[in-house]
């Protein structure tokens, strides 16, 4: 029973994950590339069938065959990630956002970069 709740529990945070991925499609504040790995890693422990999906994924399965095998995130998608969380910070900042928030975020933003950016590129 114990096992099974465990795989529903990735499950959920596989498809949270996905869903965290796809929202950062349309709205800059959100980074895609992390959301999707870690999403495809909940996948591996919970769902197998959606693991596989996601690996074959035309747009996905790339990024992630890369990350699982080399431990690599391409160049475009670094700069593709930080100039989005760039772009969302600044606007974030030009609506007059609460300083709470833009250092919330600012902080949270800044997390994310460095870990891209210290990662290993091809």
């Amino acid at each position: 029973m114990a096992a099974q709740s465990g795989k529903i529990g990735f499950r959920i945070l596989a498809y949270v994950s996905l869903g965290l991925a796809a929202i950062g499609v349309v709205l800059p504040l959100l980074p895609t590339t992390p959301f999707v790995l870690l999403a495809a890693f909940f996948a591996s422990k919970g769902s197998p069938a959606f693991a596989s999906w996601l690996e074959g994924h035309p747009s996905f399965g790339p990024a992630i065959r890369d990350w699982r095998r080399n431990r690599v995130i391409p160049v475009k998608a670094k700069v593709l990630a930080c100039s989005m969380m760039i772009l969302s910070w600044g606007l974030l900042f030009v609506a007059g956002a609460a300083a709470a928030v833009l250092a919330v975020s600012g902080i949270f933003l800044l997390g994310v970069a460095s870990y891209l950016l210290t990662r290993p590129s091809y």
